[in-house]
């Protein structure tokens, strides 16, 4: 086997992201489960370790669990990618659960062990000199497993399935309350800040990520907070409404959110088309800066979000992150 040239360590690789669509079907897929929490790839050298997130944000301190990787690889020098998720108390992944940990700079020990969390890892993109991003999905997991990672509760690897039915994948999956499978080539290179079809989500959970653009005041055990959300997606025309969401709140997030947008308030609509009368109506406009996300049940024939809950505000996310989902009309 010819010897790989030693390549210097990397500054910044950005994740490679996924594309949406149907089960893939046929040989040549691995899946894995799909998990619900802030993507993050880390840099572990010389003892310290570096967290960023899909919009170049430095979470390290906001999620010192990922510091473990520095016992576990010792002397290695390594560039991982996984996600950071938080666990309920069925140890299932809980998104609503980690909303308490993702604006906290510096968590106390206190927090720590009412919410803690665990970095999934599920690839391996430079280790000891060489890159790995131009080595087949089967050599990159491979190589993850020889490196031990599972010996401490804050990092594990999950597992990668390779040789059999995806849709046996995704039942397991829908056992166990999580948010889906993804499939991946295993063949496929890693491709830095590419959406590549060689990966393919399949979630069981849909889920929308939006632009606040406006809100209104809410009544009776709400009134003096946020009624609800108007929510938007950019397109080439501008920022779409797609809907409002009023439910999934906690008051701590009323609170939070009512705080966030305050600054925000802009006299006009944002939003290039127009907004229902019954929901402009009262409403204050926002620029529209803040990412959240929202869980739904359908797409309507005029690109409305159906029976929306909101998730939570996504600071790992760029606005132009945000995309309309394919074949929604409108």
């Amino acid at each position: 086997m010819p010897l790989r040239a030693e390549t210097a360590f990397p500054e910044l690789i950005r994740p490679m992201l996924a594309s949406s669509g149907v089960l893939p079907a046929g040989t040549g897929w691995a899946f894995e489960f799909k998990w619900d929490g802030v993507r993050a790839v880390t840099y572990v050298r010389g003892g310290r370790v570096r967290a960023m997130t899909r919009n170049d944000l430095e979470v390290s301190a906001t999620y010192p669990e990922v510091r473990a990787l520095s016992a576990l690889l010792g002397e290695r020098e390594a560039v991982l990618d996984g996600e950071i998720v938080a666990l309920g108390a069925q140890k299932q992944p809980d998104f609503g659960r980690l909303q308490s940990r993702m604006h906290v700079a510096r968590p106390g020990d206190d927090l720590m062990a009412r919410v803690p969390l665990v970095y999934y890892v599920f690839d391996l993109l430079h280790l000891d000199g060489r890159s790995l991003l131009g080595e087949p999905y089967t050599t990159r997991r491979d190589e993850l497993a020889t490196l031990g990672l599972g010996g401490r509760a804050e990092v594990r690897v999950p597992p990668s399935f390779t040789d059999v039915d995806g849709r046996d994948v995704l039942a397991v999956a829908e056992d166990y309350g999580l948010e889906g499978v993804v499939a991946k080539r295993v063949s496929s290179r890693y491709e830095p800040g590419r959406r590549s079809t060689a990966w393919v989500k399949v979630p069981l959970v849909r889920t929308q990520e939006v632009l606040i653009g406006g809100w209104r005041p809410g009544d009776g055990r709400r009134a003096g907070t946020i009624g609800s959300l108007l929510l938007g997606v950019p397109t080439d025309d501008g920022l779409r409404y797609v809907g409002k969401v009023g439910t999934g709140f906690t008051h701590a997030a009323l609170v939070d959110l009512q705080g966030r947008l305050l600054p925000l308030a802009r006299t006009t609509s944002p939003f290039a088309g127009p907004v229902p009368l019954d929901q402009a109506r009262r409403a204050h406009w926002v620029d529209p800066d803040l990412v959240g996300e929202v869980e739904y049940r359908a797409w309507t024939t005029d690109g409305r979000l159906r029976h929306s809950s909101w998730r939570g505000l996504r600071p790992d996310k760029n606005p132009e992150d945000v995309v309309m989902p394919p074949r929604v009309s409108g």
